[in-house]
């Protein structure tokens, strides 16, 4: 099926209702099964197949660990079988099998390097026990069991990560999610290291240079949650909780971690989520690791959660937006301990509802638990305007979607997946009554204990809790694309309104109509303030919904038809209210209406309805006088957006141009030195991103050699780095000496990566020639996640001149470079290298490519299609432009 397609068909919500209900059966596929195709990837209906089959199953695994690039494992599979008379698959990849034995005897491998097929010869009905012994590669792309070797003291750290389907990189299974196990494990490793999983070690044996770690058999879990970490570890315990807490990271980066911020967000998040969920958290302790080279902000792993270093890491005190999102990632990753590793999807295509949950529930408790008390203002600022941006765009789809195969379950993984699910349940959650819907989670939850679980048992909890049919609420927001549009229309007379209607414009994809519960704010200026005449809380329903209740109150000046964003909608202010918000934003008290109003006038601009300089003389007026940290983070973001889309739309020598950029620069710097605390970082840190003028390219120099000093402002290692790649990305005199000198006192990991992007980032040709050679190289040996950083400042908004030097070659290439590499470097790829260069040429470069490539894989069509419609808005806001 063409998975960019807007909306399910009709046909597809049934074949996937059909596939679910068929895997609750024992009884299918028994005569007949479909010979599994020669490829690392499993379908749907094949792992339905093998489950109706397989049950009980249980692993205990031996793992022999060190620090060299193999390892030696095996794998003892108890499982039962029904229909023993025809062959069985078990998956391993990539690994050199030195015993298969099956029910005790041995057997000869028939293995294509992806699984294992057991004859039916050697299988009987019941109890059966499989043992694979092998040895494998250690994988370096952050999948499997993952090898770093610490550039700083070559000390070598392991971590596994499974998720989607790459747990059998480590060990030989069944790896589907719907194949819950239990798991005992033994692991040799150097006596020296630590060994993390879902379990606390029971004993550990000494023997010589190597331990051997033993630990006892685990809850149930899907394959995908368990893991296995090791190494030389630092760790940090804290025993004063209900649970015993431990925190592990590489010791050449243990001063950049703050402990204490780390158990006390924990500690705050397991009390909440005990008392929310009405269910004691499943396991014995809570485990929490941070690593290197990882492809993903975080990994719920069973009370053993892996998180990326960069993310988390600070060299000095952490800023307050860091702080909030470690405590905002923290509480991710644990409400996944419940929903998720308690109760789990049966297929990839409940990935959805684990990461919505999982973001509805982190907002909620950092909001409500934690010092952050402003958290659902951060997720609308951020989350919430992806999902809105997703949404919107040509790759729009469901929040509910099928996956016919492993090789499809991250193809949707985006902001409707995470952010607009969870706007959703949120909506529903106001819908429904915020006790109604505690309750029916809780239900789901107990009645769901360790097994898996279907959207329709969690829709059908939350409908007995509410005695409510959700039915069509699950229609029209889970099985159908887009973003709605509400708007206001009022008249009034003698100073009163006398008709009031909210109208709803549907997604034109869709044309779908919903439901939802919204508040109807009405303001009236008064003096120097922005007042609040009335709030109401209201549903509305169809394209026209009379608000009766509001006749004969005060004629406003302003009204805002989502007020403390209850609902998932676009909203597009009246004329009356978009001209009192340009006028007098700073006058709302309200900061989440403030923030709502800054996105409104900065949504306009995105959709050709106001001009971008427009904005930004709105935007310099005001920003000067906003102190909230989070509105601040959000107006500063699209400034720092503006000042792209001025490079890419002129170049930087425009006359328009360089005027905003030396406003930019003085606003950054004005507000910096004005400011203290975490609103002075926040302008700082403005300040060297835009800044690129002589003078302003000098006084960072200063800064960075201590030449000049802010009182306050502590440039530590991570502000320094940036520093060096303004620098070089303007190409201040000595600014390759820098990079060298900085590389002499922090050679770490970090280090590695900043070096390298304050090399690509320098604007000559022959440097983006020998970077781009080397990404484009398939057989490199260099480290993934260090071509990730190149990709990242390969070709900046002000070098469109040096990226229109290879857009024909990246195009013409694409369709090789998509078939060279995998799911995760074409992600990268496409975000980054795809060309958009703001011109009519370019638009018609990726139309003509979105139009012949059809052999590339549906994500990088994904990319190209992105691509394309972000050209196309470039182009339309030059065109909106009214500068000479």
């Amino acid at each position: 099926m063409n998975l960019f397609r807007p909306v399910v068909s009709s046909f597809f919500i049934l074949l996937l209702s059909a596939c679910q209900l068929s895997g609750n059966s024992k009884d299918e596929n028994k005569s007949t099964v479909q010979q599994r195709a020669e490829n690392a990837y499993l379908s749907q209906e094949q792992a339905f197949s093998r489950s109706a089959r397989v049950s009980n199953v249980n692993y205990n695994l031996e793992f022999s660990l060190s620090e060299k690039s193999v390892f030696a494992a095996t794998s003892h599979i108890n499982f039962q079988l029904d229909n023993a008379n025809i062959p069985l698959t078990i998956d391993l990849n990539d690994a050199q099998i030195t015993q298969l034995l099956v029910n005790g005897k041995a057997v000869t491998p028939k293995y294509n390097q992806w699984f294992i097929t057991l004859p039916a010869n050697v299988l009987v009905e019941g109890d059966n026990k499989v043992s694979v012994s092998f040895t494998r590669e250690h994988s370096t792309d952050g999948e499997g069991l993952h090898r770093f070797q610490d550039p700083v003291d070559d000390k070598v750290y392991l971590y596994s990560h499974f998720e989607p389907a790459a747990a059998q990189q480590m060990f030989a299974l069944f790896d589907q999610p719907d194949l819950k196990a239990t798991y005992t494990m033994s692991v040799s490793a150097p006596a020296d290291w630590s060994v993390i999983t879902a379990m606390k070690e029971s004993r550990v044996e000494k023997k010589g240079q190597v331990n051997t770690w033993y630990f006892a058999e685990t809850p149930k879990l899907s394959p995908y949650n368990f893991s296995l970490h090791a190494g030389p570890y630092k760790v940090w315990e804290d025993n004063n909780a209900k649970y015993p807490l431990r925190l592990f990271v590489r010791q050449s980066v243990a001063d950049q971690v703050k402990p204490s911020d780390w158990f006390q967000y924990t500690t705050q998040g397991i009390t909440f989520f005990e008392s929310y969920y009405g269910v004691d958290y499943p396991f014995a302790k809570y485990d929490q690791v941070l690593v290197p080279d990882f492809l993903y902000g975080a990994m719920e792993n069973a009370a053993a959660i892996t998180f990326a270093e960069g993310s988390f890491l600070t060299n000095g005190e952490m800023s307050k937006s860091k702080r909030e999102r470690l405590a905002n990632v923290i509480m991710h990753e644990m409400a996944h301990q419940w929903f998720g590793n308690l109760v789990t999807m049966k297929w990839w295509n409940g990935l959805w509802l684990n990461e919505s949950f999982a973001a509805f529930m982190a907002t909620l408790a950092t909001a409500e638990a934690t010092e952050f008390t402003a958290a659902w203002r951060t997720f609308y600022a951020g989350g919430k305007q992806g999902a809105y941006r997703a949404d919107q765009s040509v790759t729009t789809h469901p929040i509910e979607v099928p996956i016919p195969s492993t090789a499809n379950a991250f193809d949707n993984i985006d902001a409707i997946t995470y952010s607009k699910g969870a706007s959703a349940l949120n909506q529903l959650r106001f819908l429904l009554g915020k006790e109604t819907f505690r309750q029916g989670i809780h239900q789901y939850l107990s009645e769901n204990a360790y097994k898996n679980a279907v959207l329709d048992d969690f829709i059908g909890s939350l409908a007995k809790a509410s005695n409510r049919n959700l039915d069509t609420w699950k229609e029209q927001w889970l099985y159908n694309a887009g973003v709605n549009t509400i708007n206001v229309r009022f008249e009034c007379v003698n100073n009163v309104i006398t008709h009031f209607e909210i109208n709803q414009t549907p997604d034109e994809a869709t044309q779908t109509l919903r439901e939802q519960k919204i508040q109807l704010a009405l303001f009236n200026i008064e003096g120097n303030k922005l007042n609040k005449v009335k709030s109401l809380p209201y549903i509305y329903n169809g394209k026209t919904t009379k608000v009766t209740e509001l006749n004969g109150v005060q004629c406003p000046d302003l009204v805002y038809p989502n007020y403390e964003d209850w609902g998932f909608v676009k909203v597009q202010l009246d004329d009356k209210s978009f001209e009192t918000a340009k006028e007098h934003v700073n006058k709302v008290e309200d900061p989440l209406l403030r923030s709502m109003l800054w996105q409104s006038l900065w949504d306009s601009v995105r959709d050709g309805q106001l001009a971008l300089n427009s904005y930004l003389d709105v935007a310099l007026k005001n920003i000067s006088e906003e102190q909230d940290y989070t509105i601040l983070g959000q107006v500063i973001g699209q400034l720092e957006l503006s000042k792209s889309y001025l490079n890419k739309i002129y170049g930087t020598n425009h006359t328009y141009v360089k005027s905003m950029a030396l406003k930019l620069e003085q606003l950054a710097w004005n507000n910096t030195v004005h400011h203290s605390g975490n609103n002075m970082r926040r302008w700082f840190d403005a300040y060297v991103n835009v800044t690129s003028t002589k003078d302003s390219l000098t006084n960072l120099h200063e800064l960075l050699t201590g030449k000049k000093v802010i009182d306050g402002l502590v440039i530590n290692q991570d502000l320094r780095w940036d520093i060096i790649k303004q620098l070089s990305r303007f190409q201040y005199n000595g600014a390759d000496k820098l990079i060298a000198k900085e590389l002499e006192s922090d050679g770490s990991d970090t280090g590695l990566k900043s070096a390298i992007e304050a090399e690509v980032i320098v604007p000559n040709k022959a440097t983006k020639d020998n970077w781009l050679a080397k990404i484009h190289d398939s057989n490199t040996d260099m480290q993934f996640s260090k071509l990730r950083s190149a990709m990242t400042v390969l070709y900046t908004s002000e070098q469109n001149n040096l990226s229109e030097l290879t857009a024909e070659q990246r195009i013409n290439t694409l369709v090789a470079i998509d078939a060279a590499n995998d799911h995760t470097f074409m992600r990268n790829y496409g975000r980054y290298l795809i060309p958009m260069n703001c011109s009519e040429q370019s638009v018609q470069r990726l139309q003509k490519a979105a139009n012949t490539f059809t052999d590339i894989s549906s994500g990088t069509k994904r990319s190209l299609l992105m691509a394309l419609q972000s050209d196309e808005r470039c182009v339309m806001i030059k065109n909106k432009m009214n500068i000479q």
